[in-house]
């Protein structure tokens, strides 16, 4: 079982540190969200709005989302000459998370709230779990968001799990152009079971009418093999496997590691959300974010190194917990890792795809 949580703290690798790409693809999915709480209001009228946010994470984004949203209440409840609902607001992510650092970020938040908007009926607080399953009351949320989450999935597909002497998918860490159909159908069967799954349970927690807006990595081209759903883990692997070259890693280590994530296209998604049932897809949007985008003002570093940060503060519980690499390792790790990217913009700068998408929960 790999550990899935960003690097913690207020170090140079942390997350904190290294999220600006996230911060991007939030403001990405303001219109949609916008929208999404402005037919709450009109449709529903709550008197108490409940409010998640799925996969939080930790450092400066943490509250960012949540900020947005209650500052849209705001300005929806104006807008229709309503009272801003009392707001119950839910930070979601995995035990593992550092929910400590979150806290202590809420005293200036209220603060915030009640000097620039009014607002002092509104209560935050933390919930840990996975949402691949039930973590609210029944019927107690009217939206729910989530960005950069959903594309990490529950677990390792269970084909792609490490038998005697057996591994589908050598020399790589997640799909490939080299990669068997059964590994590809693996991660789309995990895929398919876990994004169910997550339909089911907040569909549950969900009042009708209810909206979502889900923001996660995806790709426009119907190929899971494509460049921009997984270049940049093949880059990964070639960084890894020059380490093993050197003799600085076991290679079987490289090839029982397979990444728990998956990037959709987003006929896949409108296809499990109409087979589950629930749900209704009000509208989708793909965007292209250059792999450096995190940090563009730097100038200071390469872009590799840029890149090579950003995946750095993601990966490194993972590779730590199975790598079981040292603190010089695991930099020498990401300097191969920077070095390659910034070879290959030599030629072409790589974009990611980012998927938002807008829900309605069905009467």
């Amino acid at each position: 079982m790999y550990v899935l949580h960003m690097n913690e703290g207020e170090g140079e690798t942390s997350y904190a540190k290294n999220s600006l790409l996230q911060k991007k693809i939030i403001s990405v999915g303001s219109s949609m969200m916008e929208a999404a709480i402005f037919n709450i209001l009109l449709e529903v009228k709550p008197k108490s709005m409940g409010v998640a946010d799925l996969g939080c994470s930790s450092g400066p984004n943490a509250l960012t989302a949540v900020s947005r949203i209650i500052h849209m209440v705001d300005v929806a409840s104006q807008k229709m000459g309503l009272p801003v609902p009392e707001l119950r607001v839910s930070l979601n992510d995995l035990p593992g998370n550092d929910f400590n650092g979150v806290f202590k970020s809420l005293p200036e938040l209220y603060k915030n709230l009640k000097g620039d908007y009014g607002i002092e009926d509104c209560y935050v607080w933390g919930v840990p779990g996975s949402f691949y399953g039930r973590l609210f009351p029944g019927h107690s949320l009217h939206f729910v968001h989530s960005s950069s989450s959903l594309h990490w999935l529950s677990k390792v597909p269970l084909d792609l799990n490490p038998r005697v002497g057996t591994h589908l998918n050598k020399d790589k860490i997640y799909i490939s152009k080299s990669s068997s159909m059964s590994v590809i159908k693996a991660y789309q069967q995990q895929f398919h079971d876990d994004f169910s799954l997550f339909l089911r349970s907040r569909a549950k927690e969900m009042v009708s009418k209810g909206r979502m807006v889900l923001s996660f990595m995806g790709r426009r081209s119907p190929n899971p093999c494509a460049d921009e759903a997984c270049y940049q883990w093949e880059l990964l692997a070639r960084a890894l496997m020059s380490l093993a070259l050197d003799g600085l890693v076991e290679k079987e280590k490289i090839d029982s590691f397979n990444a728990p994530y998956y990037a959709p296209c987003a006929e896949e998604v409108k296809c499990h959300v109409e087979n589950e049932g629930s749900f209704v897809v009000v509208d989708v949007e793909s965007f292209e974010i250059e792999w450096d985008a995190g940090d563009s003002t730097n100038c200071k570093i390469s872009s590799g190194n840029r890149v090579s940060k950003t995946i750095r503060a993601v990966v490194e519980p993972m590779f730590e917990n199975h790598f079981h690499l040292g603190v010089e390792m695991m930099d020498e790790l990401f300097r191969r890792y920077a070095k390659i990217i910034d070879d290959c913009f030599l030629e072409t700068k790589f974009k990611y795809i980012n998927l938002v998408i807008s829900f309605v929960r069905k009467d």
